[in-house]
């Protein structure tokens, strides 16, 4: 799994021992602890793809900890797992960073689904710089983008563009996810049409019409062969 390692933070002994070995069985590694000084204990050494985090903890909130990981690293992922379901403890864990919640008790195969999704969506940073399929072969370092015997020339606009969709492939990524990312450059407001314009001139160039996907009302996708 990419060497993903996630931080279960859980003191219920029960589910933070069923959480461990549903997240280990997928190949991932796993880190499991129950007290918020664990956490930090663990966190110094090391830094997780993701963390599963318990509000109600013996020695604290976790709020307080999700207000530090967020300060000291914003792109790690928290969810949070609380039995607390009112709308200012899921207000205030979101206005602290919070990536998502799930209430107890919870589904496993949701709680798999949104921590899946989530490691997906950070996942543009720490993509291969080379894709090859559908006939197309990208190379983000050396910027080559071919099909077949052809090559393109792409903006770095598109080429933003296009290694965020490929590191997504085969999920819908929001128009305000990929405004956010392509156009980093701190201005305050981007007209959306930008980005429609963009994905335009892209799809146009490489002749990926059938790949690049727009999903009405959400955004944009990749879609490999085998998906079309």
């Amino acid at each position: 799994m990419k060497n993903e390692q996630i931080m279960i933070v859980e003191d219920d002994n029960e589910l933070n021992r069923g959480l461990c070995t549903a997240f280990r069985s997928e190949g991932r590694n796993v880190v499991c602890v129950s007290t918020i000084d664990e956490a930090r204990e663990q966190l110094s050494l090391f830094k997780p793809s993701l963390i599963l985090m318990d509000i109600n903890l013996p020695d604290g909130s976790g709020l307080d900890l999700l207000s530090t990981v967020k300060k000291e690293d914003p792109k790690i992922p928290v969810i949070m797992l609380t039995a607390n379901d009112t709308d200012s403890d899921i207000v205030r864990g979101l206005e602290l960073g919070a990536d998502d919640y799930m209430t107890k008790p919870f589904s496993l195969s949701v709680l798999r689904a949104r921590v899946n999704t989530q490691l997906r969506r950070n996942a543009p940073e720490a993509s291969d710089d080379f894709y090859e399929g559908d006939g197309y072969s990208f190379d983000f370092r050396k910027m080559i983008f071919m099909k077949g015997g052809e090559s393109f020339e792409l903006s770095k606009t598109e080429q933003k563009i296009l290694r965020i969709l490929i590191a997504n492939r085969g999920m819908t990524v929001k128009r305000n996810d990929l405004i956010d990312k392509v156009w980093t450059d701190g201005s305050e407001y981007v007209d959306e049409n930008a980005l429609s314009v963009s994905i335009k001139r892209l799809r146009d160039k490489l002749g990926a019409k059938e790949n690049i996907k727009t999903v009405y009302g959400l955004g944009y996708s990749w879609q490999t062969a085998e998906k079309l």
